[in-house]
């Protein structure tokens, strides 16, 4: 089990003055964590599987143990070494799991990847990453093999799944004949040794290549047992994609430690409501997290029809979350939605804790070890009530942030210095100590005066029947400095008009602030987005500054 003994606070105080945990010399979550505990309880519960067609599975602790101890002997056969980075292409496959513990194991360094790269991605990632292997799924492989000219350094493959693909070694092939036994390692990798490597969604810009150590599991002990709120024997699902941060956020680390079970669904194509209904309630899933967009979609179906008695706990994060879906939600099945925020720089920074009353549109309160400030563009700290950027104090160790942007030291000074990271995202807090997102410092909107979050309007306007999504943008003006356009995506029986366009521009003067109602509204048939599926205002912003310079 992990450094630390588990609290049942009463209080948020009392949850910040009692928590400790310590991290010991050379901490590997496959063998101080996985391979421990699979010895003591092998038969322990780690994950149940369902397929997009339906086929459940159920794993434990000892077959994650063994099979990853075997792939990582197969993957040293094939050169793998420490601080070898393989990319990872796998959806929600158990195959995911197994890979990235033996590369922990190894000391190797994952590259969580998702599914919908281009050749042109994934040119770019490999070659910027320096990455030396790529383990993919059957149907991922054609696009590998089109930019493999451009990837000469790209020289260790494993196919995963059906089919055999020239110049890719079978993953079943090499996992049948490999041993068991520990593999013999020069030195056990751990402590400060990176574990993994995320590339950012890039919103803003080309994507960054996120370090963490060994260390940052350790940091999500915190989200399972005290944010996800479990337990042994809870069957937990976080709804995340395997090629994003989210997923170890999720569906791995914490929620092993906190001796949960693992829910995973394995959908493929487009998501469909009423299915992610039929597996919360036909597999007793105990607790589940899934981005606000997700809970609007689901409160729009008729809940009443779906069993969803055993769902004790629910969470949120990546966008703010709409007043309605949260009121809707806690109508229809008696539970409040707790909400958290955090980067794929971090762990999770702020939570709503179940000791704690949510409030509609805060991401909550600073978890443990997390030294948080908000700083004006002066530096100095915001009083209640003023907006600033997110900053995290980090003259000492902050277990859970990453050690840097890889190979980008220019980058990472601009966001650590001085003894902050700078978060870059906005945020103003109420007197009670509650956090309020406001968005991006590049994505606010400067009016008149008035200072504009982009997601206060997004989710004001979203809540009107015809609006399907939304992005808030500022559009320069030479009397406001700015004014507020919303670009949006109408539902299935709206068209553009006039009168459409008045009637929103009333509706979010009704539910928001009433100088914050968006002066333009332009209709389009989707938004730019990156491949995470996050909006990229920066993208509308080129546009508009480009039909500006034409005209």
């Amino acid at each position: 089990m992990p450094p630390v003994q588990r609290l049942t606070p009463a209080t948020y105080a009392d949850f910040m003055r009692d928590f400790r945990m310590d991290v010991p010399e050379g901490y590997n979550f496959a063998y101080d964590f996985l391979d421990a505990e699979a010895a003591v309880d092998p038969a322990r519960p780690a994950m149940v599987h369902v397929d997009d067609a339906g086929v459940r599975r159920e794993y434990n602790l000892g077959y994650f143990s063994t099979q990853s101890t075997k792939l990582a002997n197969a993957l040293q056969a094939l050169g793998v070494g420490q601080g070898d980075r393989l990319m990872l292409i796998l959806h929600r496959r158990v195959e995911f799991w197994v890979t990235m513990l033996a590369l922990h194991k190894l000391g190797a360094v994952p590259v969580p990847s998702p599914a919908l790269l281009t050749p042109k991605d994934i040119v770019f990632r490999v070659q910027f990453g320096k990455i030396k292997g790529c383990i993919a799924e059957t149907g991922v492989i054609p696009r590998v093999d089109e930019a493999l000219p451009q990837c000469p350094d790209l020289t260790v493959r494993v196919q995963v799944g059906d089919g055999r693909a020239d110049g890719w070694h079978n993953y079943d092939a090499i996992l049948d004949a490999a041993p068991a036994t520990p593999p013999v390692l020069a030195r056990r990798p751990g402590g400060e040794d990176p574990l993994l490597i995320f590339f950012t969604s890039g919103t803003t810009g080309m994507p960054k290549m996120v370090a963490h150590s060994h260390t940052y599991p350790l940091g999500h002990y915190v989200t399972g047992v005290y944010w996800h709120n479990l337990r042994p024997g809870d069957l937990h699902l976080t709804l995340a994609d395997t090629g994003w941060g989210k997923a170890v956020w999720g569906k791995f680390y914490g929620q092993w430690m906190a001796g949960a079970t693992v829910f995973t669904w394995d959908f493929r194509g487009k998501f469909e409501p009423s299915r992610l209904l039929e597996m919360l309630a036909g597999h007793g899933i105990t607790s589940f997290c899934a981005p606000p967009t997700v809970y609007r979609f689901l409160v729009r179906e008729n809940l009443a029809n779906y069993d969803l008695s055993k769902l004790r706990h629910c969470t949120t994060a990546g966008e703010l979350l709409n007043d309605g879906v949260f009121i809707a939600w806690k109508a229809a099945t008696g539970l409040p939605i707790y909400e958290g925020y955090g980067q794929t720089e971090t762990t999770l920074q702020l939570a709503t804790f179940p000791w704690m009353e949510p409030k509609p549109g805060s991401i909550g309160r600073p978890t443990p070890g997390w030294d948080l400030v908000l700083m004006n563009e002066e530096g100095k700290p915001c009083p209640p009530g003023e907006e600033g950027e997110i900053c995290v104090r980090c003259e000492q160790p902050v277990l859970g942030l990453f050690q840097g942007y890889l190979d980008e030291p220019k980058r990472t000074a601009a966001a650590r210095y001085d003894g902050w990271y700078h978060t870059g995202d906005k945020a103003w807090m109420d007197e009670e100590g509650y956090f309020f997102f406001l968005g991006r410092t590049d994505d606010l909107i400067k009016s008149s005066g008035y200072r504009i979050g982009p997601f206060e309007v997004e989710s004001a306007l979203i809540t009107h029947p015809a609006v399907v999504e939304a992005a808030v943008t500022g559009v320069p003006d030479p009397e406001r400095g700015q004014v507020v356009k919303a670009t949006v995506v109408l539902a299935p029986g709206h068209t553009p008009s006039d009168e459409l366009t008045k009637a929103l521009q009333q509706h979010v003067k009704t539910v928001t602030a009433p100088y914050k109602y968006p002066r333009i509204v332009e209709y389009v048939g989707a938004l730019p987005k990156t491949i995470s599926g996050k909006i990229k205002r920066a993208e509308i912003r080129l546009r508009d500054e480009g039909k500006e310079a034409q005209e």
